[in-house]
């Protein structure tokens, strides 16, 4: 009885033993034949084009910024610093002007027309005739041609150069003062865009800034 349960306990085992090689051994041509069809490995590459180092000699680092570069989501790592300045200036001129225009009419009024009656901004925009609007994109690439032109000739519109526009003659001789002009001119552009930003929004969600009533 005794040798017959030992010779029973050693067959069994030996049939585990083989189920479990023949189990790892079709699990190793499974695996081996998945990774015949897998990728091979591709170098990683950066999409940075590392332009954040440009920042280091340009105007903008000021005590509302804390001293240093301000770039919280790294954009100068993806779009050439020069440009993103460029873009930067010609966004802020444009809110100072629509600042100005703006207040304008609810201070000073409208002027005589058919179209426009409102002293609302938006308002206006959409009470504005269509021909107005072909007249303003036209009028708006005469100056960006106009630019150009300017800038190929050596002018600048970013201080870098000679000014293409000082009918005021502010532009100094002197470097330093040229670069706390530069400065000036930067941060007006950007509480002008944080301004007009605030009224738009006080207009669409009255009370959600503070803007004097009536604007």
């Amino acid at each position: 009885f005794n040798h017959n349960t030992h010779y029973t306990t050693v067959t069994n085992s030996a049939a585990v033993h083989t189920k479990t090689t023949m189990k790892t051994a079709i699990i190793a041509t499974l695996v081996g034949s998945a990774a015949a069809f897998a990728p091979s490995p591709v170098a990683r590459v950066e999409s940075s084009l590392s332009y954040a180092k440009e920042l280091d000699s340009m105007a903008g680092v000021s005590n509302e910024v804390g001293g240093k570069v301000w770039d919280p989501c790294g954009l100068s790592d993806y779009v050439p610093a020069d440009w993103a300045r460029r873009a930067e200036l010609s966004n802020g001129r444009s809110a100072m002007l629509a600042t100005v225009g703006w207040f304008f009419p609810k201070i000073f009024g409208t002027f005589d027309s058919t179209d426009v009656t409102t002293t609302d901004p938006i308002d206006a925009i959409l009470q504005a005739d269509p021909q107005w609007w072909c007249q303003f994109i036209v009028i708006c690439g005469v100056f960006e041609s106009w630019k150009y032109n300017q800038e190929m000739s050596g002018k600048s519109f970013l201080g870098g150069a000679a000014p293409a526009v000082d009918y005021l003659k502010l532009w100094p001789e002197d470097a330093a003062k040229q670069e706390e002009l530069k400065l000036k001119e930067l941060k007006n552009a950007r509480l002008a865009m944080i301004g007009i930003a605030g009224l738009v929004s006080n207009h669409l969600l009255p009370g959600s800034c503070p803007v004097p009533p009536g604007f």
